[in-house]
């Protein structure tokens, strides 16, 4: 009881203000170091945010500079685009005239074809490799010259258009992925430190591996537009081609065309010609043939005129020569006979010459009658002759050249 009662132990009053003052200058050191704290807190806040503004501001200047990079090499892009569509219309449009032309080029080059065989039809001698079918292979062989090129020009054509397409889609790839990479640097120039509903995004600091630099990023846009601009200049080249192919292979076409109907013309004049020779020579044959069958009926009475005296004298005297017996009498039928034939005895010299003109009057007989199968001859080749002329007349009068009217050349 006595021990419980016993006070506990007791710190000397030193001890207690020691203690006291360990506290205080405990409790200062605490609150000196505390504002330390605070200091640098402050300083490290507005050092921070004063960082952060300068960095956001940078980002935003970036962005923005971004967004214009992006904004002209899209309206690069968009100009490329538009002269090479606008290029690759009128390409397509020269494209056309070259199926108009190829296609006009094929009547022709029929028809001349069609005429040489037609003329194959002609006959005897005027069966002629004469200037007309000359002019005709030569138009056939420009045509199809003609045709070789448009199809060759046509296949480079076509050729370009694909070059041009292929320069169109790049551009539009190209562009599709600069609109959505504005799409994307608008949205975030439009973020801001309130914008709400924003979210920690993980991992976004991760470089990818398909990220190109900058460098890369812009030789590949002026790849695309330095493409285009190539394939355009090339389109234009040929489109200069084109018209002045066109425009010559137009002009080669009329030219030799006007030259075949030329030599059709002169040619069918000469034919025509020759036909009223020899009609005119056929008419003189027939005339001709007329006299001397008129001169052949002359001599044939002349001769029968020359042959009757002659054989009345003849058989006068050959018959009386006959009488029998006493008939035989010294008359004066017998004298006039007598004399007579002392007359024929006289004329004997007459006789002969009248033999002989009688002779060159069957020679002269003959002769006509060998000119009249020789007209006759000359008559029916005459005729032959005109039938010729009259047939390659209608092949080159009636069955070329009016086939040949329905050619037409325009400009193509």
């Amino acid at each position: 009881m006595a021990r419980l009662l016993q006070d506990p132990s007791k710190f000397h009053p030193s001890e207690w203000a020691t203690a006291n003052m360990m506290q205080r200058v405990s409790t200062e050191s605490q609150k000196s170091r505390s504002e330390c704290m605070i200091a640098e807190s402050w300083r490290l806040v507005d050092e921070i945010e004063k960082t952060t503004q300068k960095t956001q501001s940078d980002v935003n200047k970036k962005i923005e500079q971004r967004r214009e990079e992006i904004k002209f090499w899209k309206q690069e892009l968009d100009n490329k685009l538009e002269q090479i569509v606008h290029e690759t219309e009128v390409l397509l449009t020269s494209k056309n005239r070259l199926e108009r032309a190829l296609e006009s080029c094929k009547e022709p080059l029929v028809i001349a074809q069609k005429c040489l065989l037609y003329r194959q039809r002609r006959v005897g001698i005027d069966l002629v490799h004469d200037e007309v079918e000359q002019e005709l292979v030569k138009e056939a062989e420009v045509l199809q010259g003609i045709i070789a090129l448009l199809g060759n020009t046509l296949e480079q054509t076509n050729e370009q258009i694909r070059q041009n397409r292929s320069a169109k889609y790049n551009l539009e790839m190209d562009l599709k992925d600069k609109f959505t990479a504005l799409t994307i640097d608008d949205y975030c120039a439009r973020l801001t430190n309130d914008t709400p509903d924003m979210l920690y995004a993980d991992n976004a600091v991760k470089i990818e591996g398909n990220f190109v630099s900058p460098k890369d990023w812009v030789d590949f846009s002026n790849i695309n537009v330095e493409k285009a601009d190539k394939q355009r200049n090339n389109s234009l080249a040929l489109r200069a081609l084109i018209d002045g192919i066109l425009s010559q292979t137009a002009n080669d076409m009329r030219k030799h065309c006007e030259m075949v109907n030329v030599a059709f013309r002169n040619r069918v004049k000469e034919v025509k010609d020759a036909k009223h020779k020899l009609e005119t020579l056929l008419a003189m044959v027939m005339d001709e043939t007329a006299s001397q069958e008129k001169n052949i009926a002359a001599l044939k009475k002349a001769i029968a005129d020359k042959e009757g005296p002659a054989k009345v004298a003849q058989s006068r005297l050959e018959a009386r020569s006959h009488r029998p017996n006493v008939e035989l009498c010294y008359d004066r039928v017998q004298s006039s006979l007598m004399s007579e034939v002392q007359e024929i005895t006289k004329n004997i010299q007459r006789q002969v010459e009248m033999m002989k003109e009688e002779n060159l009057l069957k020679d002269a007989l003959a002769q006509a009658e060998t000119e009249l199968k020789g007209l006759s001859r000359r008559q029916l080749s005459l005729e032959e002759e005109i039938k010729v002329k009259e047939n390659t007349l209608y092949i080159d009068e009636v069955l070329c050249m009016q086939m040949r009217e329905s050619v037409y050349i325009n400009n193509f």
